[in-house]
């Protein structure tokens, strides 16, 4: 097998990686071994053993086909400079099966006309991991969702440090072992065990102040997918007033969604006072929060209230949670500095300030939540 070849299969799985699929460096080993025996004769051929190994769910089979074509030309077609994008006819869904989109907030989406559809090549998934989500389209949303899929899997697959019976597990559970044997006389069976999954509990508060306009429906879209995933998140929004929207989040459309956070929500794009909504959430929902819980602020900080209000309430958060994360989208900015004094009244209380600004800082939040 080539060097070229082994380098686009690589490329392949990076691109893969980049767009929310879990490619992990042992898929790459196990997809350039499923080209040494397949063959690359056969360009269907090469494509369905790639598939096989890179793409495990249905709903990833079309970005999969979309990478492949992209890397992988027809030997026919000339080869297009890096970064341009071959361009193909797309079927446009039904009007009922369109995809939510932000841009129509809390209305009903625009029908998908029938036109060309860019197949993104490398480059073009690098550019895509970097964008702002200021400069986002709506049509961009399935990355979010994408990323907040895998993120949702590997919270809930994380061991914990108990046991629990298992047919298959990885240990022999020695005393279930001989509890079974005392009724037989002799041991007939080996019982195992497996650890239980950690439940984590995330609770997250998402600022839709007017500073924060451009960034809180996307961040909203990554709550929304989270939600519908792991059972143990609560979400909140807030402005001048707190708002508990896990029970809108859990709706399956998020069109839906959107339409019950416009009704219910009477303050977005207006102004902020964190430090009163945070004593709001002590009050009312400081149960939600223990020593397994991570707290999530998604914001920039602004805030127009008192700072030592702020920093009380992020006190107790501090105290009560596992960890409290400050996610604010301005860090991603050059030469930013969280000089606020909202952010100077935080920070001392943060277990993890990081940006949000992208894709890419998005992926970030899996480490820390991991962590």
């Amino acid at each position: 097998m080539s060097a070229d070849l082994v380098a686009r299969t690589l490329s392949l799985c990076r691109a893969l990686r980049g767009a929310g699929v879990l490619a992990t460096s042992g898929h790459a080993i196990d997809a350039v071994r499923a080209l040494s025996v397949s063959g690359i004769e056969s360009r269907p051929r090469m494509k369905l053993a790639l598939r096989c190994v890179l793409a495990s769910r249905p709903e990833e089979f079309e970005l999969f086909d979309q990478l492949f074509d992209s890397f992988f030309e027809q030997p026919s077609s000339a080869q297009a400079p890096q970064g341009q994008s071959n361009v193909r006819r797309r079927t446009p869904p039904q009007a009922q099966n369109a995809a939510p989109q932000l841009s129509s907030f809390g209305g009903e989406g625009e029908p998908v006309q029938d036109e060309p559809e860019e197949v993104p090549g490398a480059s073009d998934q690098q550019t895509k991991s970097t964008k702002d989500f200021s400069a986002f389209s709506a049509g961009e949303l399935e990355d979010i969702a994408r990323i907040a899929a895998r993120l949702a899997r590997r919270l809930a697959a994380r061991p914990s440090r108990r046991w629990k019976s298992a047919r298959r597990g990885r240990r022999v559970d020695l005393r279930a072992t001989v509890r079974r044997s005392l009724t037989t006389g002799e041991i007939t069976e080996l019982r195992r065990r497996k650890r239980k999954p950690r439940k984590t509990r995330i609770v997250a508060l998402c600022d839709v102040s007017g500073s924060m306009d451009l960034y809180s429906q996307f961040l909203l879209q990554f709550l929304f997918a989270l939600q519908g995933t792991v059972a143990r998140v609560e979400s909140f929004v807030f402005a001048t007033q707190l708002r508990r929207v896990s029970d809108i989040l859990r709706m399956p459309d998020y069109r839906g969604a959107l339409r019950g956070l416009s009704a219910e929500v009477t303050d977005f794009s207006g102004g902020t006072r964190i430090g009163e909504c945070l004593a709001a959430f002590n009050r009312d929902f400081g149960k939600l929060v223990d020593r397994r819980t991570i707290v999530v602020i998604l914001s920039d900080g602004w805030d127009t209230g008192e700072p030592s209000v702020l920093s009380n309430e992020m006190e107790l958060l501090h105290r009560a949670g596992k960890k409290v994360i400050w996610l604010n989208p301005l860090l991603g900015s050059p030469g930013y500095e969280p000089l606020t004094q909202g952010m100077q009244a935080a920070l001392p209380h943060v277990s993890v300030f990081a940006p949000v600004h992208n894709l890419q800082a998005l992926r970030a939040l899996e480490r820390h939540l991991l962590s």
